[in-house]
Parts: structure tokens; sequence; C-alpha cells
């Protein structure tokens, strides 16, 4: 059984920051690519930042300067440093992340439970 637990979540004021932290565990021979999602009420999952094995990040243009995605693959964790926070990006955040649960296991996604995070103006 592979669980991911995000952290980190809460309200903060416009302007403020967050840091929000992802742990993987159980079973876990490799963790190959893991990101940060964020769903807003009424609206489509949608990715924030991802990072592979190499640490080759990614952004999506409405964080791209603000946020920043980290890992550190000794505690199979992932990281997303929040900073400038405004209204839209209030959301649950969901962390993702593919990885291989045994030797010669095919690479299978896996999702966090959602930590919230609201922006006050």
């Amino acid at each position: 059984q592979v669980q991911l637990v995000e952290s980190g979540g809460g309200l903060v004021q416009a302007g403020g920051s967050l840091r929000l932290s992802c742990a993987a565990s159980g079973s876990i021979f490799s963790v190959n690519l893991m990101g940060w999602f964020r769903q807003a009420p009424g609206k489509l999952r949608e990715l924030v930042a991802i990072i592979t094995s190499g640490d080759t990040t990614r952004y999506s243009d409405s964080v791209k300067g603000r946020f920043t995605i980290s890992r550190d693959d000794r505690k199979n964790t992932v990281y997303l440093e929040m900073n400038s926070l405004n209204a839209e990006d209030t959301a649950v955040y969901y962390c993702n992340a593919n990885l291989r649960p045994r030797v010669g296991a095919v690479s299978t996604s896996y999702w966090g439970q959602g930590t919230q995070v609201t922006v006050s103006s």
C-alpha cells in the first residue's frame, strides 16, 4: 500500500506565504514524477507544478515566479513553497506521485487526499 499525506494548508492573507508538504509512504521502490494540482470550487482540477526525478520543474503560467516546487528523495517528499498568494489561489491542493511500488512494477499514479488553501483578500 502506498499513501500520500499532505500537510501545510490553511488560511492566509493575500500577499502571504504557505509551504505545502507531501510525503509518500508504504511500499515504494522508486519515485518518478511528483507534482501538485489544485481544484477550486466549480472548476476542474488543474496542474500547478511538477518536478521530475532529475529535478526538472514546470509551472502553470498562473503561479510561475511565485511558487517553487522541490523534492527530497531521501524522504520521498515533495514541497510547494507558495509566495505572494492571492484570492485566485484559493483551492484544494492535491499531491500526485508516479512511482514504482516494487522492482519490475509498472509506474502508477497516486494521489493525496488534498489540503485546503484559503487566501483572504
